[in-house]
């Protein structure tokens, strides 16, 4: 239903406003008129000439919708996914009504969302903005509160000219390709506005403090420590000064200034080079952690006392002992990436290790199949089952300086159990015929111990290595683990020769 000339009236609001009016609250960015009635109407013409405008296909992703911004993803795709997901969560549910939407720090993340918000209104749902956040707030808004489900927007650690979505279901539950990225992306496809009477509210929530309390319960018992931490210009600059007021935690702060277009270092503390003026200040400072965020701040990778850089499935298994002593006998699940560390510390301590496929997806299913307490991936993302099922990097950070605090050791000596195997970390190989070169690495090592979990997984008695195929560039990924460092070197020789053809 159209307004006449002079009669406009906000979502959610009864009553009529005059022209004066509507144009002063769109003047000072009054938060309703994100889904104005009147920039509706005036849309969905100029929307309908352009609904068969061509969308990426190549943005829909495994686990998330991401692409370069405007040249992939722009403000206009955004409105049309936004319909679409909330087109998507009422096939699924016809009673939904609330999605929560957050937002990093990126310099497109305002528009995009502003679109999206739009979009998921002009279907008559509800947003539940909780302004600028970490992701790991987005799915704690959507299981703390009970809403329906939740889209962030952000290119996690992605350089800055990308940006895109992560949503999750009810219950902070993720939604993949096969879960219903697919779907959504033939909606937007397909996409034709939507004419309704009463557009969905926008409803702005601040979730900060509910979340600190939240947070704060996983690890209690901290002594003063002195920290560094690397928020890389991203979410952490935001959220770590938050949930450590009041505690004894020194923080030593780099790059907490939030910057999407990352200045200092790209905000993937995987890379080495991104860490490097972590480790640097952990040693000039001489204080007890280090450990550095990435953009959306809802993983991490941590450096000891020294500045040395700790593999991430190293903290999988120190973590799972304590959450073993708290349940015996409890499942704990692991990306088949990881050390044979970590399965044997899991039974060592009298758990059940559940080895699983590398993705947010994978691990958060097995989470919820084995009602296990946690979870890690080698790629710095923990999960938790008190926490939704979901990753934070702030609850592990918080469980590290617990641990830290409760054992009085340098981190070094507490993780030097754990440096039993040498691992080469995971490479990267540009590979066109991806399917063929697994065949060839398959025939190579017949006579050892091959499963397909996720790529190949080869095992000899002294070393084992994956490989697999990255789902969304032709690249296979390597990753091998051996008993002593030269029986290791040795094994990724022979492999780097098979994968480059020489």
């Amino acid at each position: 239903m159209g307004n006449q000339k002079g009669k406009h009236r906000c979502p959610g609001e009864p009553y009529e406003i005059n022209d004066s009016v509507c144009k002063g609250r769109q003047r000072v960015n009054y938060p309703k008129c994100n889904v104005c009635l009147e920039k509706v109407e005036a849309q969905h013409e100029t929307e309908q000439s352009k609904s068969e405008t061509v969308v990426s296909a190549g943005i829909f992703k495994s686990y998330d919708i991401r692409g370069k911004y405007p040249s992939e993803l722009d403000d206009l795709t955004a409105r049309k996914i936004g319909t679409s997901i909330a087109l998507f969560f009422k096939e699924n549910n016809p009673r939904s009504k609330n999605i929560v939407v957050g937002r990093d720090m990126r310099t497109s993340s305002r528009s995009l969302a502003n679109a999206l918000i739009e979009g998921i209104c002009s279907t008559g749902t509800n947003v539940i903005n909780i302004g600028v956040v970490p992701t790991e707030m987005t799915y704690f808004a959507v299981g703390y509160y009970g809403y329906d489900g939740g889209v962030m927007v952000t290119a996690s650690h992605n350089p800055a000219e990308y940006n895109g979505f992560k949503i999750c279901r009810e219950q902070a539950m993720p939604v993949s390709f096969e879960s219903g990225i697919e779907r959504i992306a033939k909606l937007t496809k397909q996409y034709h506005p939507p004419r309704i009477d009463q557009l969905g509210k926008v409803i702005l929530n601040n979730v900060f403090k509910d979340y600190k309390k939240h947070v704060l319960k996983f690890a209690n018992n901290l002594r003063p420590l002195r920290i560094v931490v690397d928020a890389g210009n991203g979410m952490a600059g935001k959220i770590i000064p938050f949930v450590c007021e009041g505690l004894p935690i020194e923080i030593i702060p780099l790059y907490f200034e939030l910057d999407g277009s990352f200045p200092n270092h790209e905000a993937n503390p995987l890379k080495p080079e991104n860490v490097e003026d972590l480790q640097k200040k952990v040693r000039e400072t001489k204080a007890h952690l280090g450990v550095a965020f990435d953009g959306d701040a809802d993983r991490c990778v941590f450096a000891d006392e020294m500045g040395r850089v700790i593999g991430c499935d190293i903290i999988t298994a120190l973590v799972a002992q304590k959450f073993l002593k708290q349940e015996p006998g409890a499942a704990i699940v692991y990306d088949l990436r990881s050390s044979k560390v970590v399965p044997e510390e899991i039974k060592a301590a009298g758990g059940i290790p559940c080895r699983e496929r590398v993705g947010h997806a994978y691990m958060k299913a097995a989470l919820r199949e084995k009602n296990a307490p946690f979870g890690g991936e080698l790629s710095g993302h923990y999960y938790f089952r008190d926490n939704y099922y979901s990753d934070s990097g702030i609850i592990i950070f918080f469980l590290i300086l617990e641990l830290l605090s409760l054992r009085r050791a340098p981190f070094s000596s507490i993780l030097a159990p754990l440096k039993r195997y040498c691992s080469s970390g995971e490479t990267n190989f540009e590979v066109k015929e991806k399917d063929a070169k697994l065949e060839e690495i398959v025939k190579k090592f017949s006579n050892a111990k091959i499963d397909y979990l996720d790529g190949v997984t080869v095992e000899y008695n002294d070393w084992w290595f994956n490989v697999r195929k990255s789902n969304t560039e032709p690249l296979l990924r390597l990753n091998i683990e051996g008993k002593t460092p030269e029986i290791m070197e040795k094994g990724k020789k022979t492999l780097i020769s098979i994968i480059k053809g020489k």
